[in-house]
Parts: C-alpha cells; structure tokens; sequence
C-alpha cells in the first residue's frame, strides 16, 4: 500500500527532469518548423526574378537602431540598480545587458541572460571588476533558487524584473496607440481594443502610483518586501512607479520599443517597401507578447509567421516581410555581439 504514493513522485519528478532536458531541443525543432512554414510559400524564382528595388543603406540605419535600443535599455536597468546601491558603473551594466542580450538569442547556457545579468552584477564592484569568481561561476552553473538565495542576488532579480515590467508597459502602450491608429485595418474592433488596452496601461499606472505616493499602502509595501529579504527594492520600485518618474519612464520604454519598430521598417525599405507604421505598431507588440511563451528560439520562425500574417493585411507581400524579419533577427544578433566582449572576459 505505501509503495504506489512513493513511486508517484519519483515518476513524475522523472518526467519533469527529462522535459527540462529535452525543452531546448524541442524550441530548436519548433523555431525550424515555424520557420520553414513562414518560408515555404515563397517563390523564390520569382521573387529574384521580380524588380526589388534593394537599398542595402537601410541595413545600416536598422543596425544603428537597434543598437541604440540595446544601449537605453542597458542605461534603464543601470540606474534602476545603482538607485537599490549597487555601485557599478553604468558603462558596466550596459556591457551586462549586451551580454544578457547575447544570451537571450540563443547561445548555450545552463540560465537565461536575464539571469546571468543579475547574478553577474551582484559580483561587480565599482570599478567594474567581478569579485568572488569562485562563487559566481558556482552561481552562473545550477538553477536559480530565489527562496533559498542571499538578500543581495534577491534585490537584483528584482531590479532586473522592474525593468522587464517597465519594457512591458512600453511595449503594450505602443501597441495600444498603434490599434487606435491602425486597428480598424485589422478587425473591427481593432480600434476600440487599442482604446482598451491604453487605458489598462494608463490605469495601471495611475494605481502605482497613488500606491507608492499614500503612506499607509507604501509602508505596506515595504513590510512585504522585508519579509521576502528585499527591503532596498523600494527606492528602485519608487524610481520606476512613482509620480512623475513614471511619465518620463513610460516615454523612455516606449522610445525602446519605437527603435526596435525604426529597425524592422528599415528592414523592409532595404527590401523596396514601405510599410505604414501602425501595422509595425501593431505587429511587433503582438509579437512581443507571443515571445514570452518560450516555444521558439529567440522568437525565430515565430517572428517571421507571426508579421508575414499580420503585414499582409496591409497588402505587404508575406516572402518580402519574412526576408526582412530574417534580416531583423540577424541585426539583432550583431547588435549584441559587443556582450561576447564580456562573456571571453570572464572566461
């Protein structure tokens, strides 16, 4: 009778260990199928033999772009870290998010580079030096256990997640305003969801806000966080959410997110297109959010099924906007290849 509860777990622990095992394979094997659906229907005979207007200048622009993303974005996780105490310079945490960066277009490792970017940062100090390599090689080489880990690894995930949630407010305001412009291009109810989904953003950050600015709800926060080893997260919180900071920050997030679009419109100009900047608008953020299930590599093939779908509701030819999203995933990569500077150094 006592040996079937105790087989249970140890099977179903088993499954568990062999799916993490596999998962990695199973993106790569998903990103080429959704990639080889995306490319399938081209013709390609047809499409060199069509009159492309290329103007290969336009690469240069999009990589130019797309670096310039990279960078504010590396400047906004700096200050949101050096507002916690930690004292990196931030030259340092714009090399760490290039390098995280890396990580994130697939390059093997055993964490993600949101996670090497945090753990990677608690061991700088202000010269930009890593100290106590010993242990963060220990650290960078088995998974994450945030219960278990020390107060100061707690506080930069923490960083690291505020300024995920500010990149997601960016990303949902820009594609808010792009249903309000363009959404009736795509349903009917395109526009008025564009309505509703600024006006959550809008909310949302209103509700922080007046939380971070009422002492009683305030104070409240700072007893949670205290509880959870996090206490020096409030001035970070307060620098991304409080009035007016967060004006200034949902503008910023939303310039991130409008350089990433800049790049994938000066992708297809490079082809001869020119794509109305709302379907961008639209396009990218929706791709954003699919790119949080973590189904694909990097968001490869399921970037190029996703925009070649929702491009051609405004008469862009699919095998032109899969040659450009192509062309944007590999900008992408060599706008990060600065982080390999960081990832040899350590090594």
């Amino acid at each position: 009778m006592s040996s079937q509860p105790q087989s249970t777990p140890k099977a179903t622990s088993g499954w568990k260990v062999l799916l993490k095992r596999a998962w990695p394979t199973i993106r790569i094997v998903l990103s080429v199928a959704l990639l080889w659906k995306a490319t399938s229907g081209i013709d390609w005979h047809t499409l060199l033999d069509s009159e492309i207007q290329m103007q290969p200048w336009w690469f240069l622009g999009a990589g130019l772009t797309m670096l310039s993303a990279f960078i504010c974005g590396g400047l906004r996780w700096g200050f949101l870290m050096r507002k916690v105490g930690f004292q990196g310079s931030l030259k340092n945490y714009v090399a760490l998010y290039f390098a995280g960066g890396l990580i994130n277009q697939g390059l093997p490792s055993t964490l993600g580079g949101d996670s090497y970017r945090a753990i990677t940062a608690t061991h700088m100090n202000i010269s930009g030096v890593l100290t106590e390599k010993t242990t963060l090689d220990k650290e960078l080489h088995q998974s994450v256990d945030l219960e278990h880990a020390t107060p100061k690894l707690r506080l930069s995930f923490s960083m690291v997640f505020v300024d995920r949630l500010l990149g997601l407010a960016g990303n949902n305001l820009l594609g808010g305003i792009g249903l309000i412009l363009g959404g009736a291009t795509l349903a009917v109810w395109g526009q008025d969801l564009g309505y509703v989904v600024t006006s959550i953003m809008i909310f949302a950050i209103l509700i922080a806000s007046l939380v971070l600015a009422w002492r009683p709800t305030s104070q409240f926060l700072q007893k949670i966080l205290a509880k959870m080893q996090m206490g020096d997260a409030l001035p970070g919180i307060q620098f991304a959410f409080s009035w007016p900071m967060n004006i200034a920050q949902a503008i910023f997030a939303i310039v991130i997110h409008a350089l990433t679009i800049l790049t994938l419109l000066f992708c297809l100009k490079a082809y001869g297109v020119d794509a109305p900047i709302e379907s961008l608008m639209i396009g990218l953020p929706a791709l954003s959010l699919l790119l949080m299930l973590p189904i694909s590599i990097s968001g490869w093939g399921l970037r190029e099924a996703t925009l070649s779908s929702v491009l051609a509701l405004w008469g862009i030819n699919p095998s032109i906007t899969v040659l450009a999203s192509i062309s944007y995933g590999a900008i992408t990569i060599l706008a990060v290849l600065p982080g390999a500077f960081v990832l040899l150094k350590r090594k």
